[in-house]
């Protein structure tokens, strides 16, 4: 069985990311998203509304897709114990792929036991506009053990921050917005009325 590992920060998650699972679907015989918290990144929103978003998101895909799942039990801050709670439900012989953004790629080598992590997971970067994907950090991760392959669909010119630096709604489906704005869960919501008020 070919299993997609999709964890994201999703903060909030975007059409972007929906993209890709749909993408994902048409390619894997199962594909486990959840939301995640990335050591590297600070996060505005509790993990349970980003994975509550990332919910939302998924019921909305336009061909409504049976092997897509939020499946938030694996979230965890080492992608390794995500990677073995992966092999609890799926078991020892599934084929195990890691979905990653090239926008991560130059982090992967600072990872929690990357070299352990890589000898249970293919690796599949997925192209993101403005994020070349760099041919010494893929080398880096390649020399240590990694088995990498890219995607041949390159995501949405949309992301999470341009949201949340400059409420930037189109990157978001309808029903992310109305639980953003029924939670009151960004204060960039309050942009275009602060600017409205200042004419």
């Amino acid at each position: 069985m070919k299993i997609a590992l999709f964890g994201t920060s999703a903060d909030p998650p975007t059409a972007g990311h929906q993209a890709i699972l749909s993408w994902l679907s048409e390619r894997y015989d199962w594909v486990a998203v959840w939301a995640a918290d990335n050591p590297f990144k600070s996060h505005q929103t509790p993990l349970e509304h980003r994975a509550a978003m990332l919910q939302l998101l998924i019921a909305d895909i336009d061909a409504p897709r049976h092997n897509i799942a939020l499946e938030q039990e694996l979230s965890s801050f080492r992608t390794l114990e995500t990677v073995e709670k992966a092999r609890l439900i799926w078991g020892e012989d599934a084929e195990l792929t890691l979905i990653i953004g090239s926008d991560l790629l130059s982090q992967l080598p600072r990872w929690y036991h990357i070299e352990d992590l890589l000898q249970e997971v293919q690796l599949l970067i997925v192209p993101r506009p403005g994020y070349a994907i760099d041919e010494s950090s893929s080398e880096v991760v390649q020399k240590l053990g990694g088995k990498i392959a890219i995607a041949s669909f390159t995501g949405l010119d949309v992301s999470s921050t341009a949201y949340r630096e400059h409420g930037d709604s189109e990157a978001l489906t309808a029903t992310v917005v109305a639980y953003i704005n029924r939670e009151h869960l960004y204060k960039c919501q309050d942009i275009p009325k602060k600017r409205y008020q200042l004419r």
